[in-house]
């Protein structure tokens, strides 16, 4: 590529692919400890033999990287963090039934090793550290390392939950796009789990969205809304530094405030391919990342199988034009409010007040998507009667 023109209309085409929405799929990240000691930090070869044929190749480069017999890829974190992605399906419930299937088998993997998932969505016992040594992940953290604290935690002390929705037809791009931001810093309060990092409380309801949005704000601030959501996010692809170049060998440092605009005019000594940009792409972590579909990633891990209360209100919002509609309006007034969100959770009464609005329209949506209401309405219906206790509003009724 040697024009930025090209660049955006490949950005355009690969990342935003138009047609009804039918598929969709979720990843789980898990940060991983020693079930009899979670403050031991972890050796990559005994994660490595407890994945056994699992273990993708970042860990150990002869493993043959077998999905779960359900089909999901395991993939790790630069801390060790373990990540399964579903593939995708027409249903949520065929999601979750493979998804449940596939957790339990990674359970019993690391359970025979001695190892445990962790349930928020920060370490809340060990300090950030790398694990996995890969040229990606060295030139990250030196890159991160004159920020402060924020890029080492992101990589290697936190995990999320992330749903995957289907971008949908041209025309309604916009909305869609709009109401996955706007719900940003709502289900950031509703479903925030990580106050503590290290054996320390932070003072933040999710201070992992503290340190994801911290890290580089050029690489992690949410993607603008407007109209022609392609051509912001191409703007912001572009305009974004390169956080590493890949070489055959030695480091693979960049040049520093490089962006992959300046590498299309020439920073580099040679010109960037389509290959090069997909992957600087994949060193972007804004809240939601188009990415061929639409990647939500503004989540904390949730314990157990409490993943799949979130992503049915996603899923069951999303699912309906009006619905669309009616999430941008009654967000409006704290879509910007993502900081907010993760400091104070939904104490701050104009968040409150969202969230009551957004139940009450996600769980009878959830009722319809056929799944056991242990699984998601029943989450749902305790947070929404929990935004109504006194202690929730400060005696303020809304």
């Amino acid at each position: 590529m040697r024009a930025r023109v090209e660049a955006e209309a490949y950005v355009a085409s690969v990342c935003f692919k138009h047609g009804p929405p039918c598929l969709l799929g979720v990843e789980l990240e898990w940060v991983v400890h020693h079930r009899d000691d979670p403050g031991r930090r972890l050796d990559p070869d005994h994660l490595a033999a407890a994945l056994g044929p699992h273990a993708p190749t970042t860990l150990r480069a002869d493993s043959p990287w077998l999905p779960l017999p359900s089909g999901s890829p395991v993939t790790l974190e630069p801390g060790g963090q373990v990540e399964i992605s579903s593939l995708p399906a027409p249903t949520l419930a065929a999601v979750v039934d493979a998804v449940q299937a596939d957790h339990r088998h990674l359970t019993e993997l690391l359970d025979r090793a001695g190892l445990v998932l962790g349930r928020t969505g920060l370490d809340a016992h060990r300090s950030p550290r790398r694990v996995l040594d890969t040229p990606r992940y060295a030139a990250m953290e030196r890159a991160f390392a004159p920020i402060g604290a924020h890029g080492i935690t992101m990589m290697c002390a936190s995990a999320g939950l992330q749903v995957c929705l289907d971008v949908g037809e041209a025309a309604d791009v916009p909305t869609r796009w709009a109401a996955l931001n706007a719900l940003g810093p709502v289900l950031i309060g509703l479903f925030a789990n990580s106050p503590d990092l290290a054996g320390a409380p932070t003072g933040w309801a999710s201070a992992r969205m503290l340190h994801v949005l911290g890290v580089d704000p050029r690489r992690s601030r949410p993607v603008p809304v407007t109209d022609d959501p392609a051509q912001a996010w191409a703007d912001y692809v572009l305009d974004a530094p390169l956080l590493c170049v890949r070489r055959p060998d030695g480091v693979w440092d960049a040049p520093d405030g490089v962006t992959f605009a300046d590498w299309v005019d020439g920073a580099l000594e040679h010109p960037p391919s389509l290959d090069d940009l997909d992957y600087h792409m994949s060193t972007l972590f804004p809240p939601i990342r188009p990415h061929g579909y639409f990647e939500v990633r503004y989540l904390d891990a949730q314990d157990g199988d409490d993943w799949i209360a979130p992503a049915a209100l996603l899923v069951a919002l999303m699912d309906d034009r009006a619905l669309v509609d009616a999430v941008v309006d009654v967000c409006a007034p704290v879509a910007d409010r993502w900081l907010d969100a993760a400091r104070l959770g939904l104490t701050d009464p104009d968040l409150a007040l969202a969230a009551r609005r957004v139940l009450d329209l996600g769980i009878p949506a959830a009722a319809g998507l056929h799944l056991p209401a242990e699984q998601a309405t029943d989450r749902l219906v305790a947070l929404r009667e929990a935004l109504d206790a006194p202690e929730a509003t400060n005696g303020r009724k809304s």
